[in-house]
């Protein structure tokens, strides 16, 4: 069967799921996972960046936020840091497999989703054929489906923050969950996913997820 890419419409909804070429598992280690989360807010902006001067100038708009909330002269209103990100989508959640990538995503600039998953795979393939020695294509053309009303939100929602239990429970899904105090702590507290943000719980990556009404 041909796969017909929708039409992606501004202020609309999709599930995207980005996988490896061969399957190849991208997002196993540690620091190749927060690479991805990183890369999924940086790259998020029409403007070009520059991985490594953005994490130099990171650095430099954390120690200025914290000596500018000491002497009462916050960033912003609130007193959080300016996001001068000119913004293709707004990532609503994620979830880091070893060898694909979900999103759901909220395109809010014409092209916003194909622009922004050519800059996030580009870039992250760049970085890991860099760091394994390796050369090629890394990721297959992404798929977008459109979301259509609030259950299926809902759903696609509890779908993405669930996948990861078959790294610790394989084949859950047909013979259920045999420990699910266990599974329940696995992903509340599994920092692959944006679930624990939803939580509050903090993980160190200055990522601003979209809250949307009855997710949680």
């Amino acid at each position: 069967m041909i796969y017909k890419k929708p039409q992606l419409i501004n202020n609309e909804i999709y599930h995207v799921v980005s996988r490896t070429v061969g399957d190849t598992e991208v997002f196993d280690d540690e620091k190749d996972f927060y690479r991805g989360i990183f890369s999924i807010y940086e790259f998020n902006n029409a403007n070009s960046v520059e991985i490594r001067l953005r994490r130099q100038q990171r650095k430099k708009e954390k120690v200025l936020e914290s000596i500018e909330k000491a002497y009462g002269r916050p960033t912003s209103v609130d007193g959080t840091s300016v996001d001068r990100r000119d913004k293709f989508v707004e990532v609503l959640a994620f979830s880091f497999m070893p060898n694909h990538l979900h999103l759901i995503l909220k395109q809010v600039k014409d092209d916003g989703i194909v622009k922004f998953m050519k800059k996030v795979n580009g870039g992250y393939a760049k970085y890991f054929n860099e760091k394994y020695n390796r050369k090629g294509h890394l990721f297959n053309k992404f798929r977008a489906v459109y979301i259509k009303d609030d259950d299926q939100l809902k759903n696609t929602f509890v779908y993405v923050h669930t996948n990861l239990i078959s790294l610790i429970e394989t084949g859950w899904k047909e013979k259920g969950i045999a420990n699910p105090e266990k599974v329940k702590e696995f992903l509340e507290n599994n920092k692959r996913h944006s679930y624990p943000d939803y939580l509050g719980k903090p993980r160190g990556v200055n990522l601003e997820l979209n809250h949307f009404s009855g997710a949680n």
